[in-house]
């Protein structure tokens, strides 16, 4: 039996304690980034957000530059406050309305001046809910306070989600408004920050495929972004004609503030449900008519979920598909931020499958 030499035993001590030294390295990497992760987790969706709408506004804060003589401070400065007032002014006007309503129909219920007019005929003869919402109403008609008596546990779990749902709606905003801040900041150093972005794409693959996987990350989610934007718009293009057609007040102003609540990302049925409950109750409408324009309002009102997948991706060189699949998949698994990170993470996921699969060996032909 041959023993190992001492140049061998030397040689397997350095490697070991070449390993050890690794390995220790490694570890300390590792905790420092989950150290990382923990601090920085409480503002990832806040960041994210913030670089989504930085990258989706760079083009328009370029245009507003080259008016301010270059200053890009100043123009992300404009681009903030502009987007701000037209994001924040309509939503607020809304929430503030919307907790004044609520706080007079508490207030009426309360001392018992809140009148419900008596049900239309016919509507005993709708079929499934007719006499179960005749009953209803005949009841509130004739003696409120019981009917409020007797509905209270269920009126004050729809009273909690009601509570529930403008406060969502108000954390919703404030997030919006201080992504937009950061977004602004962001846009002011969008150069060094492009070439930052390049380099890490550079140096986790090569030149070559970085700067094209930069180039698609950032026109996929601008594509993504204009498809919300082009979506907001026709819906509530599509809502404001059918508020005309159905005689609703304010048309125009309800068009505009289902505009502001389709950038932000928050569901338009925010308006056509108001609306409906106005058509239901004005007493101005016929049965046939009223349940016409509810139909009409509520199609309009859920039409996101049909155009979005129509219109995500255009632009990018990607299969529809795959953008399709990646926004759908975003939107299921994280919501409305998923979608752009989804079909950006697939977008580059089937790029880099198609690469290796083009650079196949075997294809290549020999020397």
């Amino acid at each position: 039996m041959n023993l190992p030499s001492q140049a061998e035993l030397e040689l397997e001590r350095r490697l070991s304690a070449r390993l050890l030294d690794v390995l220790i390295r490694a570890g300390l990497v590792a905790a420092l980034v989950v150290l990382c992760y923990k601090i920085f987790a409480p503002f990832l969706t806040l960041m994210v957000w913030a670089m989504i709408l930085a990258i989706s506004l760079y083009p328009i804060h370029q245009r507003v530059a080259r008016k301010v003589g270059g200053r890009q401070g100043l123009a992300a400065t404009i681009l903030v406050i502009v987007g701000s007032l037209v994001i924040v002014v309509p939503c607020a006007l809304l929430l503030n309305s919307l907790g004044d309503s609520v706080h007079q129909l508490v207030d009426a219920v309360q001392h018992d001046t809140l009148k419900i007019p008596p049900p239309r005929e016919g509507i005993e003869n709708w079929p499934i809910v007719g006499e179960q919402l005749h009953s209803v109403w005949s009841k509130a008609h004739t003696d409120l306070p019981e009917f409020v008596q007797g509905m209270q546990p269920k009126i004050g779990e729809l009273t909690k989600m009601a509570v529930s749902l403008v406060a969502n709606l108000g954390v919703q905003i404030l997030l919006f408004l201080a992504s937009f801040i950061i977004a602004g900041i962001l846009m002011a150093y969008g150069e060094s920050a492009g070439n930052s972005s390049r380099d890490i794409f550079n140096r986790v693959t090569t030149n070559a495929i970085g700067d094209r996987f930069a180039i698609l990350a950032t026109a996929t989610i601008r594509a993504v972004a204009q498809g919300v934007i082009g979506v907001a718009f026709i819906q509530a293009t599509v809502i404001g004609v059918a508020l005309l057609i159905a005689g609703v007040p304010f048309a125009g102003l309800w068009a505009l503030i289902a505009l502001v609540l389709g950038i932000a990302q928050i569901p338009a049925l925010v308006v056509t449900l108001p609306a409906i409950a106005y058509i239901w109750s004005s007493g101005n409408y016929g049965t046939g008519a009223a349940t016409t324009h509810t139909i009409i309002l509520l199609v309009s009102g859920m039409a996101d979920n049909v155009l979005k997948p129509l219109m995500l991706g255009r632009g990018v060189d990607a299969p529809m598909p795959v953008i399709l699949l990646g926004a759908l998949g975003g939107m299921a698994t994280a919501g409305i931020l998923g979608m752009f990170v989804g079909a950006t993470v697939l977008t580059l996921g089937y790029q880099i499958f198609m690469s290796w699969v083009a650079s196949n060996p075997d294809s290549l032909p020999i020397a």
